[in-house]
């Protein structure tokens, strides 16, 4: 099925910019490729809808565009820009490692979707797989790396990869499903800007190894 092969092979690009997002050094940088990211999400929204007739999701589209393509990625970039160009040279693990680890995600969501019957997302299969991934990519993101605001990255990675899911799962949900997961995202992000520039106020870091006097 074209549609089907269309899809996943969208999804194959999600996994790519994830990877990027977390090995790259600049934080700036990995904004920018969320900011992909999110429009090949976005495309993926827009084949779904004119593959499967699900008129909901041209508005999900729309509105995945306005929230993550442009909305967070810039208020992620302005936030950035306050502080000044602060990047962390070391993280917890080598880019290596971590490519090793998300290998190993997306091994494991393939094996565990493979034993799945979902008859709604059956051609999708391998397109909900790597929307699995994408939780445990977020995840990886937060463990092992320094920089608050790559942290913040590897919430909107999980964040993706749940959208992702409810389209491939429930894509003709109300547009108000689609507008609560969007709004949920930007106040998301929003709140963890807002308490990273405060602890950088306070401490002058955006290194998480060194927020030592948050213990107590």
């Amino acid at each position: 099925m074209v549609s089907a092969s269309f899809v996943n092979g969208l999804a194959g690009v999600l996994i790519l910019t994830s990877l990027l997002v977390i090995v790259v050094k600049s934080p700036r940088w990995s904004v920018i490729l969320y900011s992909l990211q999110s429009l090949v999400l976005v495309a993926i929204f827009l084949a779904l809808a004119y593959f499967m007739n699900a008129e909901q999701l041209y508005l999900w589209a729309a509105s995945a565009f306005i929230t993550k393509v442009v909305l967070v990625p810039l208020i992620l970039y302005r936030a950035m820009s306050r502080v000044g160009d602060i990047e962390i040279s070391k993280n917890a693990v080598s880019p290596t490692i971590a490519i090793a680890l998300a290998v190993v995600a997306v091994t494991i969501s393939f094996i565990v979707i493979d034993q799945l019957t979902f008859r709604a997302a059956m051609p999708f299969k391998p397109a909900l797989a790597v929307s699995m991934a994408h939780f445990f990519f977020g995840v990886l993101c937060i463990l092992t790396q320094r920089s608050l605001y790559k942290q913040i990255l590897g919430f909107c990675l999980m964040e993706n990869g749940s959208h992702l899911t409810l389209a491939l799962l429930a894509y003709n949900a109300p547009e108000l499903v689609e507008i609560g997961i969007a709004t949920d995202a930007v106040f998301g992000v929003v709140i963890l800007v807002i308490l990273a520039n405060q602890i950088y106020r306070d401490l002058h870091t955006l290194d998480t190894a060194e927020l030592s006097t948050l213990k107590g």
